[in-house]
């Protein structure tokens, strides 16, 4: 990358937007395709995974019919999460002007990726520079319901509002880091209007200024609580100093929630956030499993006003490698929209846990659940000294066409590294 990426300012309230919350992909897709379809000007979409099945295929319809009636469309896909697009995905899209990206292509090995660290992790659309969609929920089947028993639980919200515009500056950004002729954008972004009630901060998380904006937030929110807090996450294993805060609040009597994955899409998930479940529950947290399907999503809530929506799981790979992106809310209809919601999936779809009983093993339960709990104490340090590669960003171009190729076959691009 040539500069790094200008994160906007994550510490001052931004007035007068309107949020949306969208559970699943039932909600988001037709909202997010339905934007796309009206947009005029440009389209910036940013998101960890894109498969190329029946959601993938009607993004990519989408994202052709606005680039082929002259919308500036813009793609940013990471390299692990969306490792097998077909050359004529991308090529088609290409060809109708699409700018399309990969964050940290990387070829196999023996059918396995080493990339693994450091992801492009932020799932952001911004349309016009007037309507953005943030939260957790990928382009991918496994959003919507009929995708089986593995279908995921998620959500995020569709944004309008002067919050807008710093989503928007930033895409834009993080677009002119890698490629500058590809990206142009005015010196200023423009002032959006209000149109709500809420209050506002667009956060994001990277490797350099801002390595933990995301979960200072979440920690200042804690320590401000007086009655409530949810949090609901798929992949729980944050540090020492975030869950503290967790079991300070419920020792002063706020009445603390932990939504966690009971059928998890990987064991290892359950496995790690079930050793901290002792800790948690001695110290007042009441934990749920939601056992419905798989759990994907990554909000919370404090109190009446306070919420967040994003890409930010409370685990070490966000917590402290991953670029991620999340929006807080300020707004007590929202909050309560929200808090129904998860009310809703704690009541009918999950399992409260209990302390175990005591017996000859409670001791070295206790034991494990101290030793990891101090592990993670010191994550973000030891993090440091993993592989520190600067990620690159690998634009698609379109494939020079052969003047004897059939005319009845679509041209191809010349394939991101991410692709091979």
């Amino acid at each position: 990358m040539s500069r790094r990426v200008r994160a906007p300012r994550s510490s001052r309230w931004v007035e007068g937007n309107d949020f949306e919350l969208l559970e699943n992909g039932e909600e988001f897709f037709p909202r997010v395709f339905g934007a796309i379809e009206a947009a005029q000007r440009e389209v910036w979409l940013e998101t960890f995974i894109l498969f190329d099945d029946k959601v993938g295929r009607a993004l990519h319809a989408a994202l052709l019919g606005a680039a082929q009636r002259g919308v500036a469309v813009h793609v940013l896909v990471d390299g692990f999460g969306s490792p097998d697009l077909p050359e004529n995905y991308i090529g088609r899209l290409v060809e109708a002007g699409v700018v399309f990206r990969t964050f940290d292509p990387g070829a196999s090995i023996f059918g396995q990726r080493l990339n693994v660290l450091r992801r492009m992790h932020r799932k952001i659309v911004v349309v016009d520079g007037a309507l953005g969609f943030i939260g957790g929920i990928n382009y991918s089947a496994d959003h919507l319901a009929d995708f089986g028993p593995e279908a995921k639980q998620d959500y995020a919200v569709q944004v309008r509002g002067p919050i807008v515009a710093q989503m928007h500056r930033f895409v834009q950004d993080a677009a002119q880091a890698a490629h500058r002729q590809a990206a142009p954008h005015p010196p200023d972004a423009p002032c959006l209007p209000p149109v709500g009630a809420a209050g506002a901060m667009f956060v994001t998380r990277d490797n350099h200024r801002h390595r933990n904006d995301i979960e200072r937030h979440y920690r200042i929110a804690l320590r401000s609580a007086r009655r409530r807090v949810v949090i609901a996450n798929a992949y729980f294993f944050p540090g020492y100093r975030f869950i503290r805060e967790m079991r300070r609040a419920a020792r002063r009597g706020v009445d603390v929630r932990l939504i966690l994955q009971g059928q998890p899409d990987m064991p290892i998930v359950k496995t790690a956030a079930s050793m901290l479940y002792e800790h948690l529950v001695r110290g007042g947290v009441r934990v749920f499993e939601y056992c419905d399907r798989p759990l994907h999503g990554k909000v919370a809530l404090v109190d009446d006003e306070w919420s967040t929506v994003g890409s930010s799981n409370l685990d070490p790979l966000s917590l402290a490698l991953n670029l991620e992106a999340n929006v807080v809310i300020r707004d007590r209809t929202f909050n309560n929209h929200l808090h129904r919601r998860l009310s809703a999936l704690m009541e009918q779809s999950c399992r409260s846990i209990a302390l175990p009983p005591k017996g000859r093993w409670a001791g070295l339960r206790l034991l494990r659940s101290y030793l990891v709990f101090h592990l993670m104490r010191w994550f973000p340090t030891w993090a440091g000294w993993l592989p520190r590669h600067e990620p690159t960003i690998a634009l698609a171009k379109a494939a020079v066409q052969d003047e004897q190729a059939d005319p009845a076959n679509p041209r191809e691009t010349e394939r991101p590294r991410a692709a091979a």
